[in-house]
């Protein structure tokens, strides 16, 4: 494969991911992130974007509800809290429902701990508040 089609397949991928992206995150948040971009971080931006939501996000082998489960309980098993309130705003996004999240959160606490899935509820009943007002 040459260079040139590595490029085009890295920006087909990318444009992929940057609708994928907005698509599950909303404008608002891509927006920011975009804006925030500095010369350091703009490698790290384009990494997520053309991997994490254009390759794996865009793969035919889960639908968008089951990988936001997915990313969810990760999320809480790995206590990666700044990311987790974001991510309930996307499951909502991808179709989950109050109840869905909070099974999600039921599971996440016989297999990633009950502090964990405490904390987890505490940040997901903020963030849903503020999507259901």
């Amino acid at each position: 494969m040459s260079t040139q089609d590595t490029r085009a397949d890295g920006a087909s991928r990318r444009a992929e991911g940057m609708r994928v992206r907005r698509e599950v995150l909303g404008d608002a948040h891509v927006d920011r992130a975009e804006d925030a971009k500095t010369a350091f971080t703009e490698p790290f931006q384009d990494l997520i974007t053309r991997y994490a939501w254009g390759e794996i996000w865009t793969r035919e082998g889960l639908d968008r509800r089951t990988r936001s489960c997915m990313v969810l309980t990760a999320l809480t098993a790995k206590g990666h809290w700044d990311e987790l309130g974001m991510h309930v705003r996307a499951a909502v996004r991808n179709g989950l429902t109050r109840d869905e999240i909070a099974e999600v959160f039921l599971q996440a606490a016989i297999y990633c701990g009950v502090p964990a899935a405490n904390k987890a509820f505490g940040i997901a009943q903020r963030v849903l508040d503020e999507v259901e007002e």
